[in-house]
C-alpha cells in the first residue's frame, strides 16, 4: 500500500523505498523508522495517510 504526505503530496511507494534516506526497496511504511521524514518537506510519519 502506498502512503501520501498530507503536507506536500509526496507518495511513499514501498516497492521503491527511499534510497536517499537508506530505505531499501520493499520496506513497508509500517517498517519505516520513527525518525524517517518526508524527503520533500520533512514532515513526520504522522503526516501520511494511506493512498
Amino acid at each position: 500500500m502506498k502512503y501520501v504526505c498530507t503536507s506536500c503530496g509526496y507518495i511513499y511507494d514501498p516497492e521503491a523505498g527511499d534510497p536517499g534516506q537508506g530505505i531499501a526497496p520493499g520496506t513497508s511504511f509500517a517498517a519505516l523508522p520513527e525518525t524517517w521524514r518526508c524527503p520533500l518537506c520533512y514532515a513526520e510519519k504522522e503526516a501520511f495517510d494511506p493512498l
